[in-house]
């Protein structure tokens, strides 16, 4: 069994690298690479050759070129029969790597038992030219090729050979030395990429009413519904009220739909004839390209569409000439809205789908994803453990991806992002992942392994700071929560403009449109999970694809299911807040009970000054706040937040509450273990419900302070309210409240220990409860 870490390793690590090739200090350099640190690389572009020499019988050649450098081999793929081959690729060999003073480029003869040497070009790794961008790429030049013995040979090959940095534009695209394993449809699986996500809509169906509908049976009253369907999306309505051949709804259906519009809109009228059997009426099919685009909530024109009506022919479906029955509807596509693919706690972007709602940028993100440490082993390979990392970054609209480092658990990527910024109070995902599609998509059903996540709040960073430290990565698993290993990250988030971003802080958190005409709780929780399907979907179909357990993994899918752990964490958030109200409490309790005499007397100086001047009751408050801000200024987080094991209660959780939490819906666990879970819930469930309960009573004995449920009580009450009147009305207010504050802060020799008398009253007023079954 595992021991578990101390603490300590579940915290963030602050770190000093050389970003850009100095200190984070220093000048910024001119390259746009400046917060993550620079690697060498030898670089190699094999464009073109010309004039190749026959090797065979036919007056060909197939040709390839291998460039080669100490152990390191990168080839080119081969042509048939041809001696002017064109290849326009680039090999690049990182400098740690580099094991030979010489780079050789051979061109080669592709055959059957063995390849034919054609030529070669050798370079000296000491002359190679150095680029740094901006400069302008490296051109290309016409080499002669030699034999092995140095002697001019026949043909003549492209080439541009020059050392760079990751920054390089042909960095991406490369053949890296570090994967000389991948081949194939692996090569495309490895690579850095910048995704887009897919651009989404709601779709806003209003079903007004239909007509001249024909059922089959004439002799009975039609229960027609409206099904719309979109992809995977099926929404119905209510059955209509009105039970005729022209049947009314008037009510809403809401989609997620996704640019480009690959679906198309599907509604059918069916009837209702009996349990479990419905009857189609007709269906229209509408393309969502020509769906009007508001932007807000003013009324879209209304449309009547022909509905079609078939029957089955032969298998085959044949449309009815004769037909009449139509429906009228109002479609749009809702601009004004976000479309939520995130959970509102971190989302990365806040604006409206239509662009012209959006407001300027505020600000750029730049992200600098530098190494990982102590990464453990996530698959067997040869008998021994490896993982092939890379690192998914997600913010706003823009995902990145970077390169996957083979077999290495402490992999360097040392690449940059940026992003821009509308909202400081937006949230930036990092996620590390194992690459187990080295050999193409051929292992059916195999998913990228999560190492893990770590999440930045935009709005705790300070501007302008460069933030660099090692971020534990934690997943929690069946056995517990477990330290995947460490990412070094380099984050600064620049404000363009002051002003702007603390004219958002008074905007309202999502568009107008969300709060001028809300969406429901469940509406909301549906759509985002179509909203998340989409996504995934489309990302999962780029190349190289972003796969579905990736992107779920960055979304938070499961976000919402049931958890006892996530549960009592809430708890405890709760209690951590309601505790500064409970230390209040028992510091006036103190105050109360003169524990110290001083404070208590200063308290009635007080008392007296602020009842004697009213005026400055809400000043000394605002100075209070004042002052209590600027002392805990010293105490300020200078670091980003990070996962918390504790917070989380993850690092004391009962291994069967895990399984409860890694369970499938619906269940898959035996029926014993089920049962027992379920009595555990109905015993949480009956202490929620006896507190919701209790609360409900006290708000029912306010009630019945008026409601004459209690007639004497309520008699007590209203003498006790005319009482009250008269006296207040002829005794100055601050006579009342000196009597009042002396009679609470009075001293314990004073005090009786038995309730008071209006708690006493209180409690003896009726409620419900006596009613409940």
């Amino acid at each position: 069994m595992q021991r578990p870490l101390p603490p300590e390793d579940y915290k963030l690590k602050e770190t000093s690298p050389h970003l850009g090739g100095g200190g984070i200090a220093g000048d910024k350099l001119t390259t746009t690479y400046d917060l993550v640190e620079q690697m060498q690389y030898l670089y190699v572009r094999v464009v073109k050759a010309k004039d190749l020499p026959a090797k065979d019988l036919t007056g060909s050649c197939d040709p390839y070129v291998e460039v080669k450098l100490g152990n390191y081999k990168g080839m080119t793929k081969h042509f048939e029969k041809k001696t002017n081959p064109e290849w326009n690729q680039v090999f690049a060999f990182s400098n740690e790597r580099i094991q030979s003073s010489v780079i050789e480029v051979m061109v080669k003869d592709k055959d059957l038992v063995k390849d034919d040497f054609m030529g070669r070009v050798v370079f000296d790794i000491n002359e190679v030219p150095k680029r740094v961008p901006p400069d302008s790429p490296l051109a290309p030049q016409w080499y002669r090729l030699e034999d092995r013995k140095g002697d001019k040979a026949k043909g003549e090959l492209m080439l541009a050979v020059w050392m760079g940095t990751q920054a390089d534009e042909a960095f991406p695209d490369a053949w890296h030395a570090d994967a000389a394993a991948v081949h194939g449809e692996g090569l495309a699986n490895i690579r850095s990429k910048v995704y887009l996500s897919p651009k989404l809509w709601y779709v806003r169906v209003n079903v007004i009413e239909a007509q001249d509908l024909l059922p089959s049976d004439k002799g009975r009253y039609p229960e027609v519904y409206v099904k719309g369907v979109i992809g995977n999306q099926v929404l119905k309505t209510r059955i209509s009220q009105s039970r005729t051949i022209n049947p009314m709804w008037n009510e809403d259906l809401i989609f997620v739909a996704a640019e480009p519009f690959e679906e198309y809109l599907i509604l059918s009228v069916e009837d209702r004839v009996g349990p479990n059997k419905d009857e189609v009426l007709g269906k229209c099919v509408i393309s969502l390209q020509n769906v009007e685009r508001r932007l807000d909530y003013k009324a879209v024109n209304t449309r009547w569409f022909n509905l079609e009506k078939h029957v089955i022919v032969d298998g085959e479906k044949k449309k009815e000439t004769k037909f009449a029955s139509r429906i009228h509807l109002r479609i749009c596509l809702d601009g004004g809205y976000h479309v939520l693919d995130e959970s509102t706690h971190y989302s990365s972007d806040l604006r409206p789908t239509a662009k012209p709602l959006w407001k300027p940028s505020i600000g750029v993100l730049e992200l600098g994803i530098l190494t990982a440490q102590g990464l453990l082993p996530m698959k067997t390979k040869d008998v021994r453990g490896t993982t092939d990392a890379y690192c998914v970054a997600k913010y706003g609209q823009k995902w990145v991806r970077t390169r996957t480092i083979i077999d290495s658990f402490i992999p360097k990527w040392n690449e940059q992002y940026t992003w821009e910024v509308y909202d400081p109070c937006t949230v930036i995902t990092i996620g590390v992942f194992d690459n187990c599609h080295l050999h193409g998509d051929k292992a059916l059903g195999t998913k990228d392994s999560r190492i893990g996540k770590v999440r930045i709040r935009l709005s705790t960073l300070e501007t302008d700071r460069v933030y660099t430290h090692f971020y534990p990565l934690l997943v929690l698993h069946p056995s517990g929560v477990k330290k995947m290993g460490e990412i070094q990250l380099a984050v600064r988030f620049t404000c363009s403009s002051l002003v702007n971003m603390l004219h958002i802080y008074s905007q309202p958190l999502l568009p107008k449109m969300h709060y001028l005409h809300p969406l429901s709780v469940m509406q909301l929780d549906h759509l985002r999970h179509q909203a998340t399907q989409i996504v995934s979907m489309r990302l999962s179909r780029a190349e190289p694809p972003l796969r579905k357990e990736v992107v779920e993994y960055m979304l938070d899918v499961d976000s919402h299911m049931w958890s006892m752990r996530r549960s009592k964490a809430n708890f405890f958030r709760i209690m951590g807040v309601l505790s500064g109200l409970i230390a209040i409490g028992k510091w006036f309790d103190q105050i109360c009970n003169w524990k110290n005499p001083l404070t208590t007397v200063l308290i009635h100086v007080l008392l007296i000054i602020l009842v004697l001047y009213p005026e400055l009751i809400l000043p000394t408050i605002f100075l209070y706040l004042f002052l209590i801000g600027i002392w805990y200024y010293r105490r300020r987080p200078r670091q980003p937040s990070h996962m918390d094991t504790h917070l989380s209660h993850a690092d004391r959780v009962h291994p069967d509450e895990l399984d409860e939490e890694f369970d499938t819906f619906p269940t898959s666990r035996p029926a014993d273990m089920v049962r027992m879970r379920y009595d555990r819930l109905r015993n949480v469930a009956g202490r929620i419900q006896t507190v919701v309960g209790d609360l409900a009573t006290q708000g029912e004995r306010v009630q019945s302070l008026l409601s004459w449920r209690d007639p004497r009580a309520t008699a007590l009450f209203v003498t006790f309210c005319l009482i009250a009147a008269i006296v207040l009305y002829i005794t100055p207010f601050q006579v009342v409240a000196l009597l009042k504050g002396f009679y609470v802060l009075r001293h314990p020799r004073f005090r009786s220990k038995l309730p008071s008398v209006p708690l006493n009253f209180f409690r003896r007023l009726p409620a419900r409860t006596d009613s409940l079954l």
